[in-house]
């Protein structure tokens, strides 16, 4: 699929900065920075963080692309500065610094090991500074720009968190008005007897120096129907948004609509039955989760994802040195206890900007204005 709006990201956990180039952005658009802070500051937030929350406060300097807050259409190139590079500076310095101190003890469940053989390390540092989700201050990034554009065509991105280990919230009446609840929760939570059930969970977990993971749903409303395609695999709206949500660290699966559960239905109780009324073709259930052939098919899009448990574990697993090969315990590093509800807030962003290139396949457009037009001429 060749897409519009394309990015890459730069930068190390404890390096210099973050940074995003984006590029293919319709022209004429008049970004909001604040609101890309206001992202950022959401990413930062959740019950379970850990102490580098403390040190950074997350703000986006802008360095190309803009002019007087208009797209130019040319790359815009976006830069978020790690505080706490002064505190590594003389071991994480692009130029002059300290190797001699290095990480040999890999951490199960994290990039570590199969990193240092890809890339034939001694330094396990090389690794994890890159592995690290502090990556995705910068992914966030392409998001919340495209999620801008998405917006002024009243197109609405929520995402609250589902499940904490084994402690769920009934899936029962859940409309768009009550998913604004879950940016009053520090859990992301829209239910407050359940999300205090989590609490305790993630103070148990941290007590035993352990972490827990969970599930997170994401839902956008607003879309019109057929955006992405059925002709090619690559080209289906499924495909983008499922790339873009397993590209997040530590989540390992997503499932639209009802996901597995439709396992359990035949197709006659599965399928969302048609209904028509007033000339307005609506649908009588969404277990599809509003993609059918991988396009939009004017229903809510709705998918949750799962997130691991944190592989950093103040009581770590069992491991080995990678030049000894004798058996140690597993590197330690600062590192949440659970970071399921900016992991929601990450997903929230991220699919903004697959969402935004279907809309350009589909009703074009190298200028706001004209990407306006088409969805209007449409409508």
């Amino acid at each position: 699929m060749n897409e519009a709006i394309t990015y890459i990201t730069g930068g190390e956990s404890h390096g210099p900065a973050m940074t995003t180039i984006i590029r293919g952005l319709p022209a004429g658009f008049t970004l909001n920075v604040e609101q890309l802070n206001y992202q950022l500051w959401r990413r930062q937030q959740g019950y379970g963080r850990g102490g580098r929350m403390k040190i950074e406060k997350d703000r986006v300097a802008v360095l190309s692309g803009l002019r007087n807050s208009m797209t130019l259409g040319s790359p815009l190139t976006l830069m978020v500065q790690n505080n706490d590079f002064r505190n590594w500076q003389k071991k994480m310095d692009p130029v002059e610094a300290d190797v001699s101190e290095k990480v040999r003890v890999p951490r199960p469940g994290h990039a570590d090991y199969p990193g240092i053989v890809k890339y034939g390390f001694d330094d396990i540092r090389n690794v994890l500074e890159r592995a690290s989700a502090r990556e995705t201050v910068a992914r966030i990034l392409p998001g919340a720009v495209c999620r801008q554009f998405l917006e002024a065509l009243n197109i609405r991105l929520y995402s609250h968190v589902v499940q904490l280990g084994d402690i769920r919230v009934p899936r029962i009446g859940i409309e768009e008005e009550t998913l604004r609840l879950a940016d009053a929760s520090d859990l992301r939570c829209i239910d407050k007897v359940v999300g205090e059930e989590m609490r305790k969970e993630i103070e148990t977990a941290q007590k035993e120096g352990d972490s827990v993971g969970g599930v997170f749903q994401v839902l956008v409303y607003g879309l019109p129907v057929g955006l992405g395609s059925y002709v090619h695999w690559d080209d289906k709206l499924s495909s983008r948004i499922a790339a873009e949500i397993m590209g997040i660290q530590a989540v390992k699966g997503i499932a639209f609509g009802i996901g597995f559960d439709g396992a359990c239905l035949r197709g006659s109780q599965y399928h969302d039955a048609f209904d028509v009324s007033d000339k307005r073709v609506r649908r009588r259930s969404n277990h599809a989760g509003g993609l059918e052939g991988g396009m939009s098919n004017g229903e809510p899009l709705v998918f949750d994802a799962v997130m691991k448990p944190i592989p950093t574990l103040m009581k770590p697993l069992e491991s080995f040195d990678i030049g000894t090969l004798e058996p140690v315990d597993a590197h330690k590093e600062r590192t949440d206890s659970c970071a399921l509800p900016a992991a929601s807030v990450v997903a929230e962003n991220v699919i903004a900007r697959p969402i935004l290139n279907a809309l350009i396949a589909r009703f074009g457009g190298d200028r706001w204005e004209d990407l306006k037009q088409g969805i209007a001429e449409h409508d």
